[in-house]
């Protein structure tokens, strides 16, 4: 039996409905479970097949929403996500905007049907998702933004290439750490956790169109530390592949300088809502 694929948000308690970018519901099963977890993808192939089978098969607990970005290369055909993969919901953004944009799309789509918070997951099969658990249990003590980190105890980075090591940890983390007032080792991890207080709050607002490319994972990390919710690190391994290029939407200089521009925009407090509470 499959639930209504509703995908209005009109009545949710926030003011940036118009702001979320134009997508369709393909297909939603019943909820199920109180988080769910949030992948974004685009044209991903073999690598989040690759990876949904394997939580499919790990039985995480947690239903699967997968935010597509546009795919082309035939990895969403319905019936196989659905019935053999066990997804619960595909979105499909159709308006402009990137990783940030389909962020704020699968974000406000489980609001609405009533999860209590989401875990974002990359697709591309680097992550280990078995930490899923540990996340899902941390937002139900109460926690409001959990950071993934390779860097914290029983955390690892396998074949982590050395220029986006260099960066995190002596560039990327300390920035973000310093206009959070948290520590934060593995501030580019998308292995997250997010409350429903958190993507609700007045002073937080994620859901505008400022959002866009890379900037709503950095500067949801800057205002939970601001506005003093409850925050941790949880450790987990990010695996890239031994020889050939890192799977990464973030390619070439001009990538690398959009998210430090980004990154930077969103340290100096220029995404902060107007009149954002302290």
């Amino acid at each position: 039996m499959y639930a209504p694929c509703a995908d209005g948000v009109a009545n949710l308690p926030f003011p940036d409905t118009a702001d979320l970018p134009a997508y369709r519901c393909v297909f939603a099963l019943p909820r199920r479970s109180q988080f769910a977890v949030l992948i974004p993808v685009i044209n991903e192939g073999e690598r989040i097949l690759r990876q949904l089978a394997g939580m499919n098969g790990a039985q995480l607990g947690q239903d699967v929403v997968i935010a597509d970005g546009g795919s082309t290369d035939g990895s969403m055909e319905v019936e196989r996500l659905r019935d053999e993969l066990g997804v619960t919901a595909l979105l499909e953004k159709i308006g402009p905007g990137r990783l940030s944009a389909q962020l704020r799309m699968g974000m406000a789509w489980a609001l609405a049907r009533g999860y209590e918070g989401v875990i974002t997951l990359d697709g591309n099969d680097k992550d280990d998702y078995r930490a899923v658990p540990e996340f899902a249990a941390k937002l139900a003590a109460g926690f409001d933004h959990l950071q993934g980190s390779r860097y914290v105890p029983g955390g690892r980075g396998v074949n982590t290439p050395l220029d986006r090591e260099f960066a995190v940890r002596f560039l990327h983390a300390p920035l973000i750490s310093l206009a959070a007032g948290v520590r934060y080792t593995d501030s580019t991890n998308g292995f997250r956790g997010y409350s429903r207080r958190l993507l609700l709050h007045p002073g937080v607002r994620p859901f505008r169109a400022v959002f866009s490319a890379y900037n709503l994972h950095f500067y949801l990390a800057i205002r939970a530390g601001q506005l003093g919710l409850r925050i941790a690190e949880i450790p987990v391994t990010r695996s890239y592949p031994a020889a050939g290029p890192p799977p990464s939407k973030i390619g070439g200089l001009g990538g690398k300088l959009r998210l430090l521009r980004e990154t930077w925009c969103a340290v100096r407090g220029r995404y902060d809502p107007p009149h954002a509470e302290q």
